[in-house]
């Protein structure tokens, strides 16, 4: 069965501890219902999430996510066709944003604007190659 990778970035409203933790909460329990798979990175400045599951369940949980004001100027990086998930088994993984993510300086000058696809899923599937292993929660 083929399913949709959707990735897009967004700028945080309001960002503290306790708005990401109901952020993954909500996203956790939403993605199990409807077989939505992903991560999302993110720090006070960046939200770069990843999404992926069946097509029609992809795009509705994206129309939510673009209505929601907890974050601000979402944008839509990558949408794809897959064969095959790159975060099995996981409602919503997360991840403080790394040093191999843009900079705080580097998102300020546009780095969003000029990513390409593979600088994208690149950042994902290094995430990805962590080989963490998804708690009940996850």
């Amino acid at each position: 069965m083929s399913l949709t990778q959707l990735v897009y970035a967004s700028r945080p409203f309001g960002f503290d501890q306790a708005t990401l933790s109901a952020i993954l909460m909500d996203a956790r329990r939403a993605n199990a219902r409807d077989d939505i798979t992903g991560a999302l990175i993110a720090r006070h400045d960046l939200y770069l999430q990843l999404l992926e599951g069946p097509r029609d369940k992809v795009e509705a949980a994206y129309q939510r996510i673009r209505h929601d004001d907890r974050h601000v100027e979402v944008t839509r990086l990558v949408e794809r066709t897959i064969e095959t998930r790159l975060f099995p088994g996981w409602a919503m993984r997360d991840d403080p944003a790394q040093s191999w993510v843009w900079s705080i300086e580097d998102v300020r000058g546009g780095a969003i604007e000029r990513t390409d696809v593979a600088e994208v899923l690149g950042f994902f599937q290094r995430l990805a190659d962590q080989g963490v292993v998804p708690t009940r929660e996850a």
